[in-house]
C-alpha cells in the first residue's frame, strides 16, 4: 500500500518536472515597429513583450502590450492608442501564437545558432491572420536568444485606423517589424 501511495505522489511530479523543462520564458522581450513614408518616419520601441516557447512541442506565444510602445514624440504616441488607430483600451494586446515547424532540427541542449520556421496566428485588434517566417535562434548556456524581422503588410486589413484627408499618406500601408528577446528556462 505505501509503495502505490509513493508511486502517485512521485510520478506527477516527475512529470511536472519533466514539463517544466521544456519552456523558455522571457518577460523582457523587444519589439520595434517602423513605418516610412514621404510625409515622415515613425518607429516606436517596446521593451515588455512576454513570449513562452516549449521546446518540446515547438509551440510559441508572443503577447506585446499595446500601450507600451515609445514613440519620439508624445502625439504620435497619443494617435497610435486612440480609438482611430489601434484602441488600446479596448484591444490592449498584441499576440502570436504559432509553432515551430522545424523544431525536431533545433538542439535546445547544445549551444548553437539555428534557423526557425515560425508558423501561426497573428492578432491585432481581434482580427487574426496567418503569419509564416524565419528566425534566428541561439542556444548559449541554457539561454535562448531570438531575433527576427518582418513586414506586416496592409495594417488596415487587421482594422487598424489610417488618418485621413492631408495626413493620409502619414502612415505607411506596411508596417515593419523586428523582435528580439532572451529567453530563460523556466516553469510555466
Amino acid at each position: 500500500m505505501k509503495k502505490i501511495i509513493l508511486f502517485a505522489v512521485v510520478v506527477p511530479l516527475v512529470n511536472f518536472g519533466l514539463h517544466a523543462q521544456g519552456k523558455y520564458i522571457t518577460k523582457t522581450g523587444k519589439a520595434v515597429i517602423y513605418s516610412h513614408t514621404v510625409a515622415e518616419d515613425i518607429s516606436a520601441d517596446n521593451n515588455n513583450v512576454t513570449g513562452i516557447i516549449d521546446q518540446s512541442t515547438g509551440d510559441i506565444a508572443i503577447s506585446v502590450p499595446v500601450q507600451s510602445f515609445q514613440f519620439e514624440k508624445a502625439l504620435m504616441q497619443e494617435h497610435f492608442n486612440s480609438s482611430n488607430f489601434m484602441d488600446s483600451k479596448q484591444f490592449p494586446r498584441i499576440s502570436f501564437r504559432g509553432k515551430i515547424t522545424n523544431s525536431s532540427s533545433i538542439d535546445f541542449s547544445r549551444n548553437g545558432k539555428y534557423e526557425a520556421i515560425v508558423q501561426g496566428e497573428l492578432t491585432i485588434k481581434g482580427t487574426i491572420q496567418p503569419l509564416t517566417e524565419k528566425a534566428s535562434m541561439e542556444i548559449n548556456n541554457g539561454r535562448l536568444s531570438v531575433s527576427t524581422k518582418f513586414t506586416v503588410k496592409d495594417i488596415s486589413s487587421f482594422g487598424v485606423g489610417k488618418p485621413m484627408g492631408k495626413k493620409k499618406n502619414n502612415v505607411a500601408d506596411d508596417i515593419d517589424v523586428s523582435y528580439t528577446a532572451v529567453y530563460e528556462k523556466g516553469e510555466e
